[in-house]
């Protein structure tokens, strides 16, 4: 039976590989499931999401330090690849698959090199030039052996980073997979979902930001429904602003949501403002309106769905007002997602059971005509 590892530090990759997770039960008398959970998953601050994971834990596995500044997040990347040793040392793989470009990400996957296990990496080729994710995601995919990418697009760039063609594979993002029928949202009054991260690259400037979108939504009338920022740098900051604005602001704000509330959100909210992937990948598929701020996003691709805005107060609410004309959102009810048909998990599920695993040696793939 193939051991089939898999890697989650936080709620939004766990929304990505959730239907993965289902398809490889399915095949469980040909692979058993070893999840590795770490990250913001085991932390108190950020919700114990750990608790809404469906499915056995074999390992928890700490990455965090107490510091989101860049010191502390570099010690993090250290903390987890030593903690991910550990635990590949007492729970081995056959094959480990690991999703995107957080720093979580590139420790489980370093630590990973020297015990010769394949690595599988899920969103490769994808870009964000406003955040160290960009880097990250790169040097992830120089050590994997397999990828699975998001569309054609990005298994280009996959390839001219020098990867082989026969090691690359277009399955699609597989949140969108798990996107059904929408129930009630338990909100009297229509809203608008709000998910704005730090800008990594731009740090420093994290307040200023966050003062004008807040300013924005002020300005707008809207009723905001807050979903608090991923562990990034600057992130406990945002998170002490949300809870601070609601003292005095209607809206309401969670730490964490379940995959399927999350979507149940998604499908009856006005208009998504802020800087989330989630915008760009799942949003579409609900044919929701997205005010997309700054650089977080930059170089993704997008559909008609996505308004791109700076970081002024004026161009947000300039952004939100157009997401809501109810002229817009019907102008892009059937919009077509970029990110997938909804049939990934499968897809990727296949290559884990059936690809060889003597596949270490890497060759550079030259051609790039």
């Amino acid at each position: 039976m193939r051991r089939i590892g898999v890697v989650t530090t936080s709620r939004a990759e766990y929304g990505i590989l959730r239907p993965v997770l289902h398809r490889i039960n399915f095949f469980s008398e040909q692979m058993k499931l070893i999840l590795y959970v770490g990250g913001a998953h085991l932390s108190p601050e950020f919700g114990n999401t750990w608790r809404q994971i469906e499915f056995p834990i074999a390992e928890k596995v700490e990455c965090l330090m107490s510091s989101d500044t860049p010191e502390g997040i570099a010690k993090s990347i250290g903390l987890t690849t030593y903690s991910f040793a550990q635990a590949y040392a007492r729970t081995p793989v056959d094959i480990l698959l690991i999703t995107g470009d957080r720093y979580e990400a590139i420790g489980a996957a370093l630590a990973a090199v020297p015990f010769k296990i394949p690595i599988a990496h899920l969103g490769g080729g994808d870009l964000t030039y406003g955040a160290f994710d960009e880097q990250i995601r790169h040097a992830i995919t120089k050590l994997a052996h397999i990828h699975f990418t998001y569309s054609t697009h990005q298994a280009e760039i996959v390839r001219l980073l020098g990867e082989e063609l026969s090691r690359i594979h277009v399955t699609g993002n597989p949140s969108l997979d798990a996107i059904e029928g929408i129930s009630e949202t338990g909100i009297s009054e229509e809203y608008i979902l709000v998910i704005f991260h730090p800008v990594t690259l731009e740090y420093e400037n994290t307040g200023a930001y966050f003062d004008s979108l807040l300013s924005a939504i002020v300005k707008s009338g809207k009723y905001p429904v807050f979903i608090m920022p991923n562990a990034d740098t600057a992130g406990r900051q945002m998170i002490i602003g949300i809870r601070h604005w609601l003292t005095s602001h209607k809206g309401q704000a969670h730490a964490n949501l379940e995959p399927d509330i999350f979507h149940d959100l998604m499908g009856k909210a006005t208009a998504m403002i802020g800087n989330s992937s989630a915008g760009l990948m799942e949003a579409p598929s609900f044919g929701l309106p997205v005010v997309n701020i700054g650089t977080r996003q930059e170089g993704r691709l997008r559909a008609r769905n996505v308004i791109d805005v700076g970081y002024s107060a004026d161009e947000i609410l300039d952004g939100i007002n157009q997401a809501c004309d109810p002229l817009f959102r019907e102008s892009i009810r059937d919009v077509e997602n970029p990110y997938g048909d909804g049939h990934a998990a499968e897809r990727i599920v296949k290559v884990l059971m059936e690809t060889p695993l003597d596949i270490i040696v890497k060759r550079m793939n030259v051609n790039h005509s």
